[in-house]
C-alpha cells in the first residue's frame, strides 16, 4: 500500500463523542479529509449539528446527534443514528469527558455522588459506547475503537485521573476480548494541551502550568491538531497491528517503560 492508502479513510464511517467540543470538532474534520463520514455526537444536540453543518457546508459527509454517554439506550441510539445515515460503524472515537468541572474534593473525602457523576462519564461511558457499536462493527467485518486517555492519568490525579487511569484498563481489556473480532482498542494520551478546555483545568498563566513545561523534556505542549497524526494511524490500515496501546502525546512528560 501507498502511504496514502494506509492512511485512506474512505467508505469508512466513524463516531466521536464529545464530538462538538474543542478536540471533538479537530478530530471530526481530520476523519473527514480522510474520506471517512463521521457522526458528532454530544450532550448539546444543536451544538453537534451545527457543528456538522460547518463540516458539510465544506463538503464532507457529516451528521450531528444527541448523546448522553451515561446511557445504554443514548449510545445504542447513537450507533442507531449512525447505521441508519451512513450504513453503519467502523470507527468509535470516546472522546467525551468531564474534564473543567470536576468536584474540589480529594479523593479521601468526596461525596459518592460527585464521585459517580466523574466516573459515570469518564469510565462508563466509553464501555457503554463501546458496548453499543460493537455489533455495528461485527457486521462490517470489524472496527476500531480510540478512547481519550490523558497522560494525567499515570500520576497522582484526584478524580480526574483515577478515571483516566481506569480507562486505560478498559482499554487493555477491551483490547484482549475484541482482538478475535478484529476490533481494536487503543488511547491516546494527551499532555498539556493548547484550547480553552485545557486553559480552563489550568490557566495559561499559571505558575502551576510552567513549573510543568519545565520538567517535560520535548515540546511542553500542542494544540488538539497535534493529536491527529496518532488519531489517523490507529483508525486507519497502518495501525491494524496495534492494539491495547495507551499512546502518550506528552512530549515526554511521562517516561514510561
Amino acid at each position: 500500500m501507498t502511504p496514502n492508502e494506509l492512511f485512506d479513510l474512505s467508505d469508512r464511517v466513524a463516531i466521536i463523542t464529545g464530538g462538538a467540543g474543542g478536540i471533538g470538532t479537530v478530530y471530526a474534520r481530520a476523519l473527514c479529509e480522510a474520506g471517512a463520514s463521521v457522526v458528532l455526537a454530544d450532550l448539546n444536540l444543536d451544538a453537534a449539528e451545527a457543528a456538522a453543518a460547518a463540516l458539510t457546508a465544506d463538503g464532507h459527509a457529516a451528521s450531528g446527534t444527541a448523546v448522553d454517554v451515561r446511557s445504554t439506550a443514548s449510545a445504542e441510539a447513537m450507533a442507531a443514528h449512525a447505521a441508519a445515515v451512513f450504513g453503519g460503524v467502523d470507527i468509535l472515537v470516546n472522546n467525551a469527558a468531564i474534564m473543567t468541572d470536576l468536584p474540589p474534593y480529594g479523593l479521601s473525602d468526596i461525596p459518592d455522588d460527585q464521585w459517580d457523576r466523574v466516573m459515570n462519564v469518564n469510565f462508563r461511558g466509553p464501555l457503554l459506547c463501546t458496548q453499543a457499536a460493537i455489533p455495528h462493527m461485527q457486521a462490517r467485518g470489524g472496527g476500531r475503537v480510540v478512547n481519550g486517555l490523558s497522560s494525567g492519568g499515570f500520576m497522582p490525579g484526584g478524580i480526574y485521573g483515577v478515571s483516566k487511569y481506569a480507562l486505560h484498563g478498559l482499554t487493555l481489556n477491551l483490547a484482549a476480548e475484541l482482538g478475535g473480532r478484529n476490533i481494536t482498542v487503543n488511547a491516546i494520551a494527551p499532555g498539556l494541551v493548547d484550547n480553552d478546555s485545557g486553559y480552563a483545568s489550568l490557566p495559561k498563566d499559571s505558575p502551576f502550568r510552567d513549573a510543568i513545561a519545565a520538567q517535560i523534556p520535548g515540546k511542553p505542549s500542542g494544540p488538539p491538531s497535534d493529536l491527529v497524526g496518532v488519531l489517523l494511524l490507529l483508525c486507519s490500515a497502518a495501525g491494524e497491528w496495534i492494539t491495547g496501546q495507551s499512546i502518550l502525546v506528552d512530549g515526554g512528560w511521562n517516561l514510561r517503560f
